[in-house]
């Protein structure tokens, strides 16, 4: 992308910081919304967007990633599964706060919010005792959290899970699978902008303190200095010896910033003593 497009992009969506984004995404990124628009040069593109209202907004939209699955990196859940939420439960044994806290920070349209709760409805400990959770799943865009919300899913978005998790936790209604109530009483969804200076944490965690916080597949549409910031952030929001799942493509990406991987290949980071 020459500079002067970028120049006129950002000009054009001032109020919208586009520069936090990766330059090779948002090249991407214009690259579609020009296929769909029939536009031969990214100049003729920044001129359309600079005329038709419908078309700028339309490609900031494309930028507010909302792609997302159950249970989307198996290893990654199996090893919260038999690991991470073992050592959690040891933990909050001679605590005062019994409650696991988890933060979704890039929840889209809930599939990663509702993943964690239907693992932690179904592990249970002593004698078939449930778990005391709390999920504060946000997201930068509020028709993305709204979705989350209804929990409104086709048989293919549940292509990663069981029948029996299916029958568990959904009520189908003609072709719609719509998340039961009882899977929806632990999660919080709110709208939060990750790179905020505003707030640190969702202000409905009032304090933070997540022994867990996902923040996964978000991270490589960031130049560096948003990752970074985006990174400290949920960090800050850990509780000692807490953990941080990410992508498992951005692995690389949080080696960088004194993160330990607790288990190989499992893109979950503990922070390095």
């Amino acid at each position: 992308m020459k500079n002067t497009a970028i120049a006129r992009l950002l000009l054009k969506t001032k109020g919208f910081d586009i520069s936090k984004y990766d330059r090779a995404f948002l090249k991407k990124s214009i690259q579609r919304r020009m296929t769909v628009m029939h536009c031969a040069s990214e100049e003729l593109y920044c001129t359309l967007m600079e005329q038709n209202e419908e078309e700028s907004i339309a490609f900031l939209d494309s930028l507010l990633i909302g792609y997302s699955e159950f249970f989307r990196n198996s290893l990654s859940f199996a090893v919260l599964e038999k690991i991470i939420f073992t050592s959690i439960l040891v933990k909050k044994t001679n605590s005062v706060r019994k409650e696991i806290r988890i933060w979704s920070a890039a929840c889209s349209s809930g599939q990663e919010t509702y993943s964690l709760a239907m693992l932690l409805k179904e592990f249970k400990k002593g004698e078939g005792e449930e778990i005391n959770f709390r999920i504060f799943a946000t997201d930068c865009s509020e028709v993305m959290v709204n979705d989350a919300r209804k929990g409104e899913y086709t048989i293919d978005n549940l292509s990663n899970l069981s029948l029996k998790q299916i029958n568990n936790w959904f009520r189908k209604q003609d072709d719609v699978y719509t998340v039961k109530p009882e899977l929806k009483e632990n999660i919080d969804f709110s709208v939060f902008d990750l790179l905020s200076d505003e707030f640190s944490s969702p202000p409905s965690s009032i304090f933070g303190n997540f022994d867990l916080v996902v923040c996964a597949n978000l991270l490589f549409y960031y130049k560096p200095d948003s990752q970074k910031k985006i990174i400290g952030k949920v960090t800050q929001c850990l509780t000692k010896g807490g953990f941080l799942m990410t992508g498992e493509t951005e692995r690389s990406i949080l080696m960088q910033h004194q993160l330990m991987e607790v288990y190989p290949q499992s893109a979950i980071f503990k922070i390095a003593q």
